[in-house]
Parts: structure tokens; sequence; C-alpha cells
């Protein structure tokens, strides 16, 4: 079980770290950019497959990413009382985009930029971080959670 929880984690990490979404960027990206479109990513995952049944999964699979930032979080070299507060500010960093978020598919596009204006950095190219968020929400709703599960193939 923990290994289908491991490849959800690494498929958002690794659609985290697509250098096509930190084109405009103006410095490097960081560990904390990185943070933030991981965390996005995971919105939108949660958002797709929130329904009544899915709950306990993904509650576990919640605990599952989380734990796993933490581990991350201490390969960097913070210290027990730094990663409690790094975690603190983590979750309710995603508390907020998750948020934000849940009316995304009632919005318009200028809506939607400004949502993403207060989690990435304003040099992006919003209108492209719109586009591709929307693909990615578009393309996990066409989709079970169990196929997600199952899955070995990039989504």
């Amino acid at each position: 079980m923990i290994n289908k929880f491991l490849y959800i984690y690494n498929n958002l990490v690794k659609l985290s770290t697509n250098k096509k979404l930190y084109f405009g960027l103006d410095k490097q990206d960081t560990f904390n950019d990185r943070l933030v479109f991981f965390l996005i990513h995971f919105t939108f995952f949660l958002k797709a497959f929130k329904h009544k049944e899915n709950k306990k999964i993904l509650q576990t699979i919640y605990d599952f990413n989380f734990r796993q930032l933490e581990l991350s979080i201490r390969e960097i070299g913070y210290g027990d009382q730094s990663i409690n507060k790094k975690m603190k500010d983590y979750v309710n960093l995603h508390y907020s985009i998750i948020s934000e978020i849940e009316r995304w598919d009632f919005m318009k596009k200028d809506e939607k930029k400004k949502i993403l204006f207060l989690f990435v950095d304003k040099s992006l190219k919003i209108d492209y971080l719109v586009d591709y968020f929307d693909n990615f929400y578009e393309k996990l709703l066409k989709i079970t959670l169990n196929y997600y599960l199952k899955s070995v193939s990039n989504h």
C-alpha cells in the first residue's frame, strides 16, 4: 500500500520540478518554490478525488505526503525544532491553497490568476500557469483515484 502512496508523492514531486513551471522566474528555483508548486499540484489532486468514498484513502495519502515532506526537510539538515515550525508553516500554507482553489471550477481566468499570484513569484508568466493547472485538473477529473493508485504512467 505504501508503494502506491510513494508513487503519488514521487509523481507530484516530478510535476513540481517541471522546468516549464519556472519559466519567467527572476531567481533560481528554490526548495520553497518547488514546495509551493508541490502543494498546488497536491491540492488539485485532492480536489479532483474528493468524494465521500475516497475520504479515508485521501486522508492516508495526505498524511503520507506530509510525512515525506518532513523527511525531505530533515535530509536538508534542519533541526527538530525548526522542522516542527516549518511543517506547521507548510500545513498552514496548504490549507490556504486549498481554501483559495476550492472554487477553481467556477472562476474566470482573471480570478485564477489572482489566486496563483498569492502563492507564486509575481514575475512568473501567470497565464501559462493558469492554463497548466486547468489542464492538470482536467486530466485528473478524467480518471479515478483507483486508476491513479494502480497506474505507473506520468500524469
